[in-house]
This record gives C-alpha cells, structure tokens and sequence, in this order.
C-alpha cells in the first residue's frame, strides 16, 4: 500500500489544497494530511479548528494530523513512501524543490508534485484571509464550511 502525506499549513484550507488532496486522493492508496504546526507563524485558526475544517472536508476519506518538527521524521511515523505537493507558481516550484532535496538527503523521502488546476492557481491562504478582512467575496475560493468559518472569525 502506497501512503502519501500531504502537509500544510491550511490556515485556512482553499479550493486550491482541495484540489491537490481530491487528486491524492484518487492516486494513492493511503493519504494522511496534516496541519504543520509553525509557531514563528500567526495563524488565523489554531491547529485544532484547522484539523476539524480538513476533517469535515475529507473525513473517512484520508487521516488527518498534525506535526511540528521534521517532516520527514513525521513521515516515517505515519508510514508515509512520498510528500504530495501542489505546486500553484515558479516561485513554490524553486522553494518546494530545495525542500524536496533536502528531504531526499536527509531521508531518501521522495516527493511528489501536482500542479494545482489552473482555476486554483492564483489562491493563496494568504491571500484568502486578506480579502475576507477587508471584507470582500471569497465565494469560490474556499469551501463552503471554510467560508462558514471565516466568517464567523473575522465578524
């Protein structure tokens, strides 16, 4: 069995991450998604309330966890045989593939790249929670539960 772990930091998740995750999904035998747990980052939603929005997204259909550390030590705990990566621009192409090598050398981990589907490709989290602030649609680039969620933490 194949097992594939699609990290992030989904604060919060996108259609874009969907993406990715669906298309893992269909791929692999196993996927477990994890929330990374980044403490020099000020998340909008704790690892918990993420871990539930990814839950309610793919429930029964992956694992979902977190980790903080090494993702390839956390690889190895969960049993994972690759990293599944989306990749939206040049510039996450030039940073996931240092990070790509750097797991190869340190764990022999392979990883795997999508491109996100070219609908998703200029969303951001980033980006998603600046318009919510500002007050603007987010219709289309969030799930709906994660709208849901935005909403209510942003009012």
């Amino acid at each position: 069995m194949t097992t594939a772990l699609c990290p992030g930091s989904f604060d919060p998740p996108t259609n874009g991450h969907v993406d990715v995750i669906e298309r893992a999904i269909a791929a692999f035998e196993r996927v477990v998604v994890s929330v990374v747990d980044n403490p020099s980052k000020e998340s909008l939603f704790s690892i918990e309330e993420r871990i539930s929005l990814l839950e309610e997204l793919f429930g029964g259909r992956a694992e979902i966890g977190s980790f903080s550390g090494l993702l390839v030590e956390y690889a190895a705990e969960v049993g994972a045989d690759v990293v599944v990566k989306g990749l939206r621009t040049v510039d996450d192409y030039e940073y996931e593939m240092q990070m790509s090598q750097m797991n190869r050398s340190l764990s022999g981990m392979e990883t795997v790249f999508m491109a996100t589907k070219s609908d998703w490709s200029f969303i951001s989290s980033s980006l998603v929670k600046e318009v919510a602030k500002l007050g603007g649609s987010i219709d289309g680039l969030v799930p709906s539960a994660v709208e849901k969620a935005l909403q209510e933490r942003l009012t």
